[in-house]
């Protein structure tokens, strides 16, 4: 079964994509990853501190990931995975595209603000002709109508 790998962080963009991922999953047949990063800064403490603040980042990306799980089980009829890598947010998402050989498209959202499409966007375009696998951007201001009707 091929898998759209979508990235869940705390940007707004990343709902569209969440959606898109979903959607496209429902018509094809396919299943959804999710991955969800915690970055090695937050964890620049005491070993015990970090920890516990390691154990706190999971607890909360399992209750985001369920808020998702839930709608793409109910509404889409999708079952998503969750996996939580730790490390540089574009390292991680392009180890979890070489070793899953079963993710077949990356979703991505990009911020639709002046600054830019976001970092992740910016750095994985970058690395786009060396990917094993496509790139989906899904803009963030994009309709939930809209996603529904080219998905």
């Amino acid at each position: 079964m091929r898998k759209f790998l979508v990235v869940l962080d705390d940007t707004r963009e990343c709902l569209n994509a969440m959606r898109f991922a979903a959607l496209r999953a429902a018509h094809t047949g396919g299943g959804v990853q999710i991955l969800s990063i915690i970055p090695p800064e937050e964890f620049q403490h005491w070993m015990g501190v970090a920890d516990l603040m390691r154990a706190e980042a999971r607890e909360r990306i399992e209750a985001h990931f369920e808020v998702f799980a839930k709608w793409m089980r109910d509404k889409q009829g999708v079952n998503p995975e969750l996996v939580i890598r730790e490390g540089d947010p574009v390292a991680e998402i392009l180890a979890q595209v070489r070793e899953d050989p079963q993710v077949g498209v990356l979703v991505l959202g990009a911020n639709h603000e002046k600054h830019g499409p976001g970092p992740l966007v910016t750095a994985l375009t970058r690395s786009a002709g060396t990917l094993p696998v496509p790139i989906t951007i899904v803009p963030g201001d994009m309709s939930k109508e809209r996603l529904e009707s080219i998905s």
